[in-house]
């Protein structure tokens, strides 16, 4: 399984930006994805996770304005964010979890800025 992530960017507070994170591979044996964030000086965070039972969590800070989802179809995971804050900046990794893994995505950076 391989993920590639991609969509980040500088954005102003307030702003949106959708992170996406294609996944190749035997994609039958995944059955959680997540999106974690790692700011500056600070340890990896828990962003969002979707299993495949359609279950959704978030970060307690991004609920309301992040929203999880997965296209089959596309094979891609995305989050997309709205109302971007400062604390929001960092760079963000996808994950998958199942037979063989955990796999990692290489991060993408998020900078929100005015």
């Amino acid at each position: 399984v391989q993920l590639q992530a991609s969509g980040g960017g500088l954005v102003q507070p307030g702003g949106s930006l959708r992170l996406s994170c294609a996944v190749s591979g035997t994609i039958s044996s995944i059955n959680i994805m997540k999106w974690y964030r790692q700011a500056p000086g600070k340890e990896r965070e828990l962003v969002a996770a979707w299993d495949r039972y359609g279950n959704l969590n978030y970060l307690d800070s991004v609920k309301g304005r992040f929203t999880i989802s997965r296209d089959n179809a596309k094979n891609t995971l995305y989050l997309q964010m709205d109302s971007l804050k400062s604390e929001d900046t960092g760079v963000y990794y996808c994950y998958a979890g199942g037979l063989g893994g955990p796999y990692w995505g290489q991060g993408t950076l998020v900078t929100v800025s005015s």
